[in-house]
This record gives structure tokens, C-alpha cells and sequence, in this order.
């Protein structure tokens, strides 16, 4: 088993050149719908792209218009036009869940980090023996969220303070998933086959550690936790609210090792596996900065030895940065996509497949781990995912969002491709929407009956910023890298084409 959070992201405009014209203030009604459609902020007055001859040119732009707020909700579901290809009559029965920040700026000149604004949930109803995909889309009614959204006008005012972005006389602080501190609280539990809680218990990570992601397999909870540390200017400029709250964490290069919690689930046990030295002692593994888990799966050799492999994303220390995440540069508002990418020969810093092997003896007493890479692309890759029915078990393949560098500008990152690894092989195919269309996170929907591990489907967001619209795409696994890869695709009405998100899930209808 797997626990696999998912998380998502959505923006607006952000200021740019000089002699740009700030978009317009449009005022929303409340609960509008798609038949009297409200569109997203767009600038007076703005250069043709076919007039645009710089690609650098074109590549900044781009990247604005694939964060872009998205005010209308369709609580209503609406029907998607089919613009290629069909659905599969046997298509499972089920809603694809995006979820990600929606908003980020507000009728009052106020603007936001991507990573700080409201969560906006999209939700694609697929119904195969129809043939239709219904979208609907609705903020999440946090307090935040409905005290700075006016229930009359439909307008926003900024009331409550991000970790990413620096706002006047507001609140501290939105609800932000962030982990980190002196100690870092977290506890194992053990549930009965019915999901009821038999133990619980607590623990503390010593130093300064953030947790983005975890898994666990039949034995273990495991916990990889990134080293960060406390900058005493930081933190005092982000008190007095002259810098954003997040300036007051780095991260800690002293250190060149990672620290991974092996936690033993409390049905297990073997020998020693159950001392406090045992889960509190961390394994040091070689420096990483762990994004995003695939899966992990374990395996016990002969003489009682457990080997625990885990395939996830992670990039150097390096090439984290708190200050400048997606591009938001909080002195001036701007968003500037080349922080996102790097120079020439330091791609190995850049988001990777990695492969994570933690061999136990059988007394559980010497432990090692090695991290290798799954694949020698250059290129960056995120958002890995694989069948959700090998969750736990060793798994064959591994899909992703990566980079193929087709853009001179955007070489890394926004992500332009889907990524097929076989582990097998060690083959790699890819798929691409074309030029100017980037892609989200790919999720893989089963066939109905488990077969083969790539017999299924792969849905993904294709942002096409080249005409401010987005649509849903889906592929089929096996011809992932076939010219025959995409079966269908839905056009996203443009007055609802929504920002970039990250995250989702896809669950069947009972």
C-alpha cells in the first residue's frame, strides 16, 4: 500500500515589462454559470503573438498565461466538447479531481504567490457508454476563502497572509500544508482490517527537517524528511512583514547526507523493530531534496534480510529554492520563468526519477541505503505515477511529466510531455502535445479488470496557452510513444479555462 498526498496550484497575472498594461478590474457576480460566462482578467492591450519574433519573448508570455486566476465556479456540471477522437464505450464509470490555487490577485491590486492562492477544485465526470465528459469546478469554503470573496459583488480582497507572498494588514496566516521546524511531530498508527485505530504513537525529528512526501509498505512507514534551516534576518523581516514568511527558511547544505524514518507498523514483529533506537535513528542516505513518491515495495530474502525499494522524484539541494518557487519574485510581483529552469551542464540538479534501496538484515540492526536514477535523461521529470493497482508491489512501469526540450527559452520547465519508463528495459517513450501546450500531471485509470500493468488510460491537462485554453486528453498507455497514443480529447470552454494545477485523484462511481 501507498499513501500518495496530492496537491495543486493555479495563478493569475503577475506584473511583467514596464510598459505593460495592467489587466482591468472585472467585477463577477455571485454564483454565475456557464450560460452567462465571466471571463478570466485579460490585458487592454497586449502584442500579437504573431507579431512577437523573440522566442524569449513568446516564452515569457507563455508562462504568464498558464497562471491565470480563474473567478467563475460551475457548481452545475457542464458538458465537454468532444474535439478529437471518441471515448471508449467502456471507459469506467468515474470523476478525474483537479485540485490547485485558483486565485492570485485580487480587485485591489494585491498580488500573490502561485503556492498561496484558494484552492480551486475541478472535477471531469466521465461516462463512457455516453460518450461525455461533464466538467464542474468550485472553490473550497475555507474561512479564508470566504472572508476575502464578497457573497454579494463576487469581488476579492486579500485579508489573509500566505507563506509565499508579502501582503499589508492582513492576517498570519493561511492554512499552507508546510511541515517544518525545531521538531517536526508525527505519529504511527495501526489499523484493523476496518480502518479502525488500534495504536498510536508520537515521535520527534530532531534538527530542522520538512516532510513533502512519505510512503509506507506491509512493514514500514517511511518518512524522508529535507533539511532546513532558520535565517535569523529572515525570520526578522518576516515578522515585521517586510519580507515573506517563507524567508525565514533556507535550505541546509551543511549537512550531505538526507535523513530517511523507517517507522515499523506495530503488527510487525521482528526482532528489535519495535525499540525506540530503531524507528528513531534515522538511515542517512546520499543528499536529496525528495519531491514526489511513485510507490514503494518490499521484499524478503532468504536469510531473513528485507530490501525496501522506493521510486519517487527528487532534485539536488541546489536547485531548491524557497525565495524563488515558480519564478515569483515578491519585491517586484513579477513571475519569471527562467528561475524554474537552469544553465547548461547543471541539469543533474533538476527534478529526476530516482530509485531509493534500503537493505535490512534480518536482525534489523545494520541498515544501508544507495539512491540511483531510473533513467540517464537530462531533461527534469515530475508527478510520478503508476498503476494504482501495484501500489505496494513491485511495479514495471512509471509515468511522469517531464521535460523534452523543445523550447530554447523553457527547457525544463514547464512541463511538455508525458513520460513512459519501462524498468524493465530501461526504455523510455514519450508523448507530446506540440508547440506552445504544456501538460500536467499524468493519472492512470485501470481498464476495468487488471491485465496487463500498462492496460489502461492516462488522463492529463493540456494547457494550450498559445490560445489561453485547456483541454482533457486521454491517452492510452500502451502507445504511449505511438503516433495512435491519444483516444480522446475535450475542449475546456475558454471563459473556464482554469490555471495550472498539480494534483488529483480519480475515483470510481459505486
Amino acid at each position: 500500500m501507498l499513501a500518495k498526498p496530492y496537491h495543486l496550484i493555479n495563478p493569475t497575472f503577475f506584473r511583467t515589462p514596464e510598459n505593460f498594461v495592467p489587466p482591468r478590474t472585472i467585477q463577477f457576480r455571485r454564483n454565475a454559470t456557464t450560460i452567462q460566462p465571466i471571463p478570466i482578467s485579460l490585458p487592454n492591450s497586449r502584442v500579437s503573438t504573431q507579431e512577437i519574433i523573440d522566442e524569449k519573448i513568446v516564452a515569457f508570455w507563455d508562462y504568464q498565461f498558464l497562471f491565470m486566476s480563474q473567478r467563475l465556479e460551475v457548481p452545475n456540471p457542464i458538458k465537454l466538447k468532444l474535439i478529437e477522437g471518441a471515448l471508449p464505450k467502456d471507459f469506467p464509470l468515474g470523476t478525474y479531481y483537479l485540485t490547485g490555487p485558483g486565485l492570485f490577485i485580487d480587485d485591489y491590486g494585491s498580488n500573490i504567490h502561485p503556492l498561496d492562492g484558494h484552492g480551486y477544485l475541478r472535477a471531469f465526470e466521465i461516462n463512457g457508454p455516453k460518450g461525455e465528459v461533464r466538467f464542474s469546478a468550485k472553490y473550497v469554503k475555507t474561512k479564508a476563502q470566504m472572508e476575502e470573496c464578497d457573497p454579494i459583488s463576487g469581488s476579492w480582497r486579500f485579508t489573509h497572509r500566505g507563506p509565499f507572498s508579502v501582503l499589508k494588514n492582513t492576517k498570519v496566516m493561511k492554512n499552507v500544508a508546510l511541515l517544518t521546524g525545531d521538531s517536526c511531530r508525527n505519529f504511527k498508527s495501526e489499523f484493523d482490517p476496518n480502518f479502525k485505530l488500534l495504536q498510536k504513537k508520537e515521535f520527534n525529528i530532531s534538527g530542522h527537517s520538512m516532510i513533502h512526501d512519505w510512503a509506507f509498505t506491509n512493514t514500514h512507514y517511511i518518512l524522508f524528511t529535507n533539511r532546513v534551516k532558520l535565517d535569523v534576518l529572515g525570520t526578522m523581516a518576516a515578522i515585521s512583514g517586510k519580507a515573506p514568511m517563507i524567508s525565514a527558511l533556507s535550505v541546509n547544505h551543511s549537512k550531505p547526507t538526507s535523513s530517511i524514518y523507517l517507522l515499523p507498523r506495530f503488527t510487525n514483529n521482528t526482532t528489535n523493530c519495535n525499540s525506540d533506537e530503531y524507528w528513531r535513528k534515522p538511515i542517512e542516505a546520499p543528499q536529496l531534496w525528495l519531491l514526489h513518491v511513485a510507490n514503494a515495495f518490499e521484499n524478503v530474502d532468504d536469510d531473513g534480510s528485507l530490501r525496501i525499494q522506493i521510486h519517487a522524484t527528487a532534485c539536488a539541494y541546489k536547485w531548491f529554492n524557497f525565495q524563488k518557487m515558480f519564478g515569483y519574485n515578491w519585491q517586484n510581483d513579477k513571475l519569471d520563468p527562467s528561475m524554474m529552469n537552469c544553465k547548461e551542464g547543471k541539469e543533474q540538479r533538476l527534478p529526476q526519477l530516482i530509485e531509493v534501496t534500503i537493505k535490512l538484515d534480518k536482525n534489523r540492526k545494520h541498515r544501508e541505503c544507495s539512491i540511483t536514477r531510473l533513467n540517464n535523461r537530462a531533461k527534469s521529470s515530475d508527478f510520478p505515477m503508476i498503476n494504482p493497482e501495484c501500489c505496494g508491489y513491485k511495479h514495471r512501469f512509471v509515468y511522469a511529466a517531464a521535460s523534452c526540450g523543445s523550447h530554447q527559452t523553457l527547457s525544463h520547465f514547464p512541463f511538455e510531455t508525458i513520460l513512459k519508463l519501462d524498468n524493465l528495459t530501461k526504455k523510455v517513450c514519450t508523448w507530446s502535445p506540440g508547440i506552445r501546450r504544456f501538460v500536467g500531471e499524468p493519472m492512470f485509470v485501470n481498464k476495468g479488470s487488471f491485465g496487463d500493468e500498462d492496460n489502461g488510460y492516462l488522463l492529463v491537462v493540456e494547457y494550450v496557452v498559445s490560445r489561453r485554453m485547456c483541454n482533457l486528453v486521454i491517452l492510452d498507455a500502451k502507445r504511449i510513444g505511438d503516433a495512435r497514443a491519444v483516444i480522446a480529447k475535450f475542449e475546456v470552454p475558454k471563459s473556464l479555462t482554469f490555471p495550472l494545477g498539480f494534483h488529483g485523484a480519480w475515483t470510481l462511481k459505486q
